[in-house]
């Protein structure tokens, strides 16, 4: 079983350190080593998530991991490079991250985390998760409360609207899950757990607490 090594964080919280292009291309083995074990993780990642969430199958870890290279082009922020590797294993890939609900495996230095959910959709899909809250509170509701889902997850997370959304009452019985912009659960994980034996099939056990809430905000087509 694939294990995420110590010289795959070291190396990020180094470029964390030494964020410039010169630093880079010196280190550039050490980045491809940490690639490497990043990418093999994800693809057994996969390949178990298959088990569960059937529809993932012959998904391959090229079309979900994210390049290391920021966009700075509209940031404030000129750093060339992410401090983490991150991977987002949806349906056709990431580039459908704006369509369907998926798992998001992210590495870095003291902010590890597995996560997923709904980032931001667009409104049309936003407009749909609302609605099917609306229809069925108790089926939504009954999944955020679930044991694995409060265990995990502790509750739902994500940006929210202070007032009540439009074509919405402010005294709404579910108002305040009808606010959300996005619907997205996270498990924070320690370095060292990282580092383990043992948190590959942690992931697997936070992923499988997921897909009741992915399906759910996937169920609007």
């Amino acid at each position: 079983m694939e294990t995420i090594k110590k010289s795959t964080l070291d190396f990020l919280n180094s470029l964390k350190n030494n964020n410039n292009r010169d630093w880079f291309i010196k280190n550039r083995p050490a980045y491809i080593e940490a690639k490497d074990n990043f990418e093999s993780y994800v693809q057994e990642l996969i390949n178990k998530i298959v088990d569960f969430d059937p529809i993932l199958k012959g998904l391959e870890v090229k079309s979900c991991v994210y390049r290391i290279n920021r966009d700075i082009r509209f940031s404030n922020d000129k750093s060339p490079y992410k401090s983490h590797l991150g991977a987002f294993i949806v349906r056709g890939g990431k580039k459908n991250g704006d369509k369907f609900a998926g798992y998001y495996f992210h590495i870095e230095p003291e902010k590890s985390i597995i996560a997923g959910g709904a980032y931001m959709p667009p409104a049309p899909w936003l407009s749909s998760i609302r609605e099917k809250i609306d229809e069925e509170p108790d089926k939504f509701i009954k999944i955020i409360n679930s044991k694995d889902f409060v265990k995990y997850f502790g509750k739902l997370d994500g940006e929210k609207l202070k007032k009540a959304p439009k074509g919405y009452p402010s005294d709404h019985p579910n108002i305040e899950l009808l606010k959300f912009k996005s619907y997205l659960v996270v498990n924070e994980v320690r370095d060292e757990f990282v580092l383990s034996q043992n948190y590959f099939d942690h992931v697997l056990k936070v992923l499988k607490a997921m897909k009741p809430f992915n399906d759910f905000l996937n169920d609007y087509q």
